[in-house]
């Protein structure tokens, strides 16, 4: 308490400022692009020490562990520690499945454990594959050395679980490699002990066997000598051919405890004596906390403490009901950091203007956009508002700091570094600060290192308890500080040719940053530009699931639409003559719309629309069916989906999340929106943010993977951003209106 406070129940924090709050997504993609070097490729740990504190971590008696994220025990039990965050994304699953593929292993040995949140266990695989990605020189990236690799993760804490990531850079890049590697080791034991070549051997279920001789030797009684020798940095991978758990729908390992209910997410974590504690933002973002009298709140029985943050003030109880009775009883004082004059139609005349003035930040394309558009292009602006992230499970942590010592219980997208912000926040050692991992009900990007907003909180109010304290953001906080996607606006414009092809292509579009890095546009034309116009609200944007591609693909495939009717042309014959001969674009566009039914008649009061995007290197096109409700809502009806991910490791999974995907993005097409006036939020709850019920759920959704061997691509996000404009489409054709602002609710009324 300071000395001059002069209200006694209300305390001032005493923890630091966090300067930063976590890395910067731009600055996180781009300090990556700074390791680009040369060496060869390892699996083992280049630096000693994080490799002992990471075996000290893991491994029990009569356990041996092998490249940080495998241990064996001499039982021949088998745990995977995922350096991913279960968010429902089944992903843990499919990466358990490409480790135990690789080493043969039991699968009814196998499970999968949180990764500690610590830097032994940073994730350089995800680090190898974002820079491949972006640099598109995957060769380069190939031969970074591991050892510079971990070091630059372990810097960075990287422990992120986003971006579609998990199966095809931590799987591919590291967990495959380490099943492989290790599989080498047991053989090479075991080809001693039997003193036969190893070439002799073969292994299945967690066996090296010798057909020969008939012979066989368990891993668990191999595991204690093979962890002692060098694995193998470049070890030889199954032929796909030979798979027998990748590929299959495996059980997901996941679902056991959240059947029984002994899952635990961060909501659910309690301790003796634990305090709960709710909080109250600045309603105005950007603004400051400037007064708060805390004696209607003292007066709530329950209530033990008032604290003033810098933007907010927390009330702290014996229970969530009389923390949250005594915080709407306050009348706390905000300033509006002179961000009152933001509004959503100011945001969009700002745009407008921007475009207008015809200055972009950024531009991407190739040829002459404007000679080849000629004086009279077809013109179209489309606009999307601001989407929240509508977590199922809002922001929970509990924290409790005791001699010198800092832990915390939750779930978040990168527990690594939501440690390290913690020790920042706090002032303590980072050896002192423990985050405890748990289950996450729902994140969609919302809990990624740039939006810790909730870790530095809960630290500052730990820091001056004597008690447990968890902190738990009301529904309504939740939706009015978010950290949303973008509200966005476009103008896209086209010159079709004589031979009925489109001949030049702009989109200018504006929004907070550029999409550039999250767009990915299929088409083969001849002259294509995009060119990005900056403007800054006042509110916190971020990564939404699936990030840009969801407005940048609403856009594209809405105006490939119109394009299509100007033309006189079938859209999807339309598309077909801007795709590739033989691309996988053009063979997942014809797959959809022969499974569709594409080209003949729907029932009466039906229509019928197609839209497809590549996002996170995934092919994902939906037909939809859809009809027009009384109130002039949609109704869909029927989605057909063709997906082309390269390959699939967990069909089942893989169906769930694209089924997922497709879901939110219909959700957020037909009546999501966030919305400002005077720089304040105007939703407040589920009530004024509708997301889809079951009941307007698709009754009907055939979905279908092309399994073509390339790269593998990410599954999490691409079901989202072929959903909106399928649907706009669908309803054009059956209304003949064009739909070209989000969320639709009633505009397809005819």
């Amino acid at each position: 308490m300071m000395a001059d406070n002069p209200n006694p129940a209300v305390e001032e924090t005493t923890a630091a400022p966090a300067e930063k709050k976590g890395v910067k997504r731009r600055a996180f993609l781009i300090g990556g692009v700074a390791v680009v070097g040369a060496g060869l490729f390892g699996i083992k740990l280049a630096d000693s020490n994080a490799a002992k504190k990471a075996v000290a971590l893991t491994q029990g008696e009569g356990e041996h562990v092998f490249a940080t994220w495998l241990k064996i025990a001499e039982d021949d039990q088998i745990t995977i520690y995922s350096p991913h965050t279960d968010i429902g994304q089944g992903s843990n699953t499919g990466l358990a499945q490409m480790l135990a593929e690789e080493l043969d292993a039991a699968w009814d040995k196998v499970k999968l454990v949180s990764a500690p949140a610590e830097p032994s266990f940073a994730n350089t695989g995800l680090g190898r594959g974002f820079l491949a990605e972006m640099t598109g020189q995957p060769g380069i990236v190939e031969g970074i050395p591991q050892s510079f690799l971990s070091f630059i993760a372990r810097s960075m804490n990287l422990q992120i679980t986003g971006g579609s990531s998990a199966l095809r850079f931590t799987g591919q890049k590291t967990f495959q490699m380490v099943g492989a590697a290790t599989r080498a080791a047991l053989v090479e034991v075991a080809a001693k002990r039997l003193a036969v070549p190893a070439g002799e051997l073969s292994t299945a279920d967690s066996r090296v066997l010798h057909a020969k001789s008939g012979k066989s030797l368990r891993y668990g009684e191999l595991a204690a000598e093979a962890a002692t020798l060098s694995q193998d940095s470049d070890p030889k991978l199954k032929n796909p051919k030979n798979y027998r758990i990748m590929g299959q729908s495996m059980p997901r390992l996941d679902l056991p405890a959240k059947v029984d209910g002994s899952a635990q997410y961060g909501m659910d974590f309690t301790v003796p004596d634990m305090r709960i504690a709710t909080i109250m933002a600045a309603p105005v973002r950007g603004g400051k906390l400037t007064s708060v009298d805390a004696a209607p709140a003292m007066a709530v029985k329950g209530v033990e403490k008032v604290i003033k943050l810098d933007n907010a003030v927390a009330v702290v109880a014996k229970g969530y009901w009389p923390a949250l009775s005594g915080l709407r009883s306050l009348s706390p004082q905000f300033s509006d950091g002179g961000n009152a004059g933001f509004s959503t139609t100011s945001i969009f005349k700002a745009y407008d203007d921007l475009i207008a003035k015809g200055e972009p930040d950024g531009e991407a394309g190739e040829g002459d956009v404007k000679a080849a558009l000629g004086a009279k292009p077809i013109e179209a602006k489309y606009q999307v508002p601001f989407l929240h992230h509508a977590m199922m499970e809002p922001f929970a942590l509990t924290a409790h700091h005791r001699d010198g010592k800092l832990d915390i219980w939750g779930g978040m997208q990168d527990p690594l570094a939501s440690k390290m912000l913690a020790a920042e926040v706090s002032g303590l050692d980072a050896d002192n600060v423990t985050f405890h991992s748990m289950l996450i009900g729902g994140s969609f990007g919302r809990r990624l290192p740039m939006y810790m907003e909730i870790v530095e909180q809960v630290t500052k109010l730990a820091m001056q308890l004597p008690y447990p304290v968890k902190l738990i953001w009301s529904r309504e906080e939740e939706v009015q500080q978010g950290a949303y996607r973008p509200q966005s606006a476009a103008v896209l414009k086209a010159a079709i040719g004589k031979d009925g092809k489109i001949a030049a292509f702009l989109n200018d579009y504006a929004q907070t940053e550029s999409a550039e890095s999250e767009t990915t546009f299929i088409y083969d034309l001849p002259v294509v530009a995009r060119r990005h116009y900056e403007y800054a609200s006042n509110q916190q944007t971020g990564a939404w699931r699936s990030v840009n591609s969801t407005q940048q693909g609403f856009y594209n495939e809405s105006f490939m639409d119109e394009l299509a009717y100007a033309a006189k042309v079938d859209p999807v014959e339309f598309r077909r003559r801007h795709l590739k001969p033989g691309s996988r674009h053009l063979k997942v566009l014809d797959e959809v719309a022969k499974r569709s039914g594409w080209g003949t008649s729907t029932p009466e009061g039906v229509g019928r629309g197609v839209a497809i995007v590549e996002s996170f290197k995934t092919i994902v096109a939906h037909v939809i069916e859809a009809s027009v409700k009384e109130d002039g809502s949609p109704k869909v009806l029927k989605v057909t989906t063709v997906v082309d991910a390269g390959s699939i490791v967990n069909p089942d999974g893989a169906a769930a999340q694209i089924e997922g995907g497709t879901i939110m993005g219909l959700s957020s097409a037909i009546g999501e929106a966030i919305t400002l006036d005077k720089g304040v939020v105007q939703q407040s709850n589920l009530t004024d943010y509708p997301i889809l019920k079951l009941a307007d759920a698709p009754p009907v959704h055939d979905i279908h993977f092309i399994e073509s061997g390339a790269p593998m691509g990410g599954m999490g996000e691409p079901g989202v951003p072929p959903a909106a404009p399928a649907l706009a489409n669908a309803l054009f054709a059956l209304t003949g209106k064009r739909i070209r602002s989000l969320p639709i609710l009633t505009q397809a009324k005819v």
